[in-house]
């Protein structure tokens, strides 16, 4: 996979940044902690502009981001109770739960979408509360791109700062952003498993 990211970034520049980060947005497995290393890297060696990368980097999660929040939107809180009413299991939510947790949303939400960006698989889960509790679109791009930012802006930097030695960030993220994303897997199975009706 690093070898086709490479390419990609190589044949397409700022374009190949931005389409391979929305598609870690729309599709988690394919990985920003090498996407934006690996386009830091390139701007080390003066194919690219570290700036150019790092607005291509966050561009291209925001309309990875977007595609989800308009899904979410589209959808709909009213649709989704609907649906959690004859199979909430699946979504481990209940009707009264919804509510809940849009109440919460709606008082965590400035600190939780911008928060969300910078943890593996909370990423892409992030923009979809946000779409169906029908946050404000212009409050959600901002705080999406002030997250966004800040995960791409790291990665891309430590890229360009570490040169050849980039692929010690993606030692130690890629088993973090595994282990997180497993965890997120084992708990949605437990809620499955101990998923009561109310």
């Amino acid at each position: 996979m690093t070898e086709w990211i490479t390419q990609m970034i190589e044949d397409m520049g700022y374009l190949g940044i931005a389409l391979l980060m929305f598609l870690e947005n729309v599709f988690p497995p394919l990985p920003s902690e090498v996407i934006m290393p690996m386009a830091g890297f390139t701007a080390s060696e003066g194919k690219l502009s570290l700036p150019g990368v790092l607005i291509a980097g966050t561009a291209g999660t925001l309309l990875g981001a977007g595609f989800w929040y308009v899904a979410a939107r589209t959808l709909g809180d009213e649709r989704l109770k609907r649906w959690a009413c004859r199979h909430g299991r699946w979504i481990t939510l209940s009707r009264k739960q919804i509510d809940e947790l849009e109440q919460r949303f709606e008082h965590h939400s400035r600190w939780a979408v911008p928060l969300g960006h910078l943890v593996p698989g909370i990423r892409t889960l992030i923009s979809i509360p946000a779409g169906i509790f029908r946050m404000g679109l212009g409050r959600f791009l901002f705080l999406t791109a002030l997250g966004a930012g800040v995960w791409t802006s790291a990665l891309g930097t430590a890229g360009y700062v570490l040169g050849r030695k980039f692929d010690e960030i993606d030692r130690y993220l890629g088993p973090a952003s595994t282990a997180i994303m497993l965890a997120i897997l084992i708990a949605y199975l437990y809620r499955i498993i101990r998923f009561r009706k109310a």
